[in-house]
């Protein structure tokens, strides 16, 4: 397989990594969603257009950093604010936490920040062209952990390559996990991958880079004695 290739067919992909959850939503995270959107939120083409322009899109040129299932965030928000040179990309499926999102980031002022509110492989396939991204980041993933429902895990070797079609030369993706099982199976993925390079070497993990904030959802993991695993896998030539 080529780093263009990209297997998963978005309109037949019966296994999917999410289930949509009824949270509740608060009226300040609904009234983000109705006011916000049109200046943070991003729709996805439909199939057969074009990807999106993402120097249009931010108004400028810049490396671009997407994170896939930002949850409530929290990471993303502050990776955004630190790093004003590079744009900030966040997909997340619930409506609470794109909600929560939106508020924060227009509290803040930010403007090198956007966001889709819709199934990540879509997304990719659709939206984001071929080499457009500089840094990928899952951050603690739905683990799945029973057994037979592994298959629903978002890192598997089709969903890796995907993403290595989305990278620019050099550029890296980043998971991190506090489930040891799905940590295993992850790097164990990674380090097969064709066109990446374990930046801690094969079967190494790689300590949390300070790009990483330390959220309180992690926190709260530590405290509880669950270890987490950060992998750093760079794209190379093939």
């Amino acid at each position: 397989m080529t780093a263009a290739d990209t297997t998963v067919e978005p309109e037949r992909r019966a296994v999917r990594s999410f289930v949509l959850r009824q949270g509740r939503i608060t009226d300040g995270q609904a009234r983000a969603l109705a006011t916000l959107w049109s200046r943070y939120g991003l729709d996805v083409p439909v199939a057969g257009e074009p990807a999106l322009d993402l120097d249009t899109v931010f108004g400028r040129h810049a490396p671009r950093v997407l994170e896939i299932g930002f949850g409530n965030g929290e990471a993303l928000l502050t990776a955004a604010g630190s790093d004003p040179d590079r744009d900030y990309i966040g997909i997340e499926v619930h409506g609470p936490g794109v909600g929560r999102l939106l508020h924060n980031a227009a509290a803040a002022g930010l403007a090198n920040l956007r966001v889709f509110r819709h199934d990540a492989v879509e997304v990719l396939q659709r939206a984001i062209a071929d080499g457009a991204i500089a840094e990928f980041r899952v951050y603690f993933p739905d683990p799945w952990h029973k057994k037979r429902h592994h298959k629903r895990r978002l890192i598997q070797p089709s969903f890796v390559q995907l993403l290595r079609s989305r990278l620019c030369s050099g550029g890296i993706v980043h998971l991190a996990t506090d489930w040891p099982d799905y940590a295993e199976q992850m790097l164990a993925v990674m380090d097969a991958a064709p066109g990446f390079r374990n930046r801690a070497g094969t079967g190494a993990y790689s300590p949390r880079p300070p790009s990483r904030p330390l959220t309180r959802f992690e926190q709260r993991g530590l405290d509880r004695g669950h270890p987490v695993a950060d992998l750093i896998h760079e794209a190379i030539a093939t």
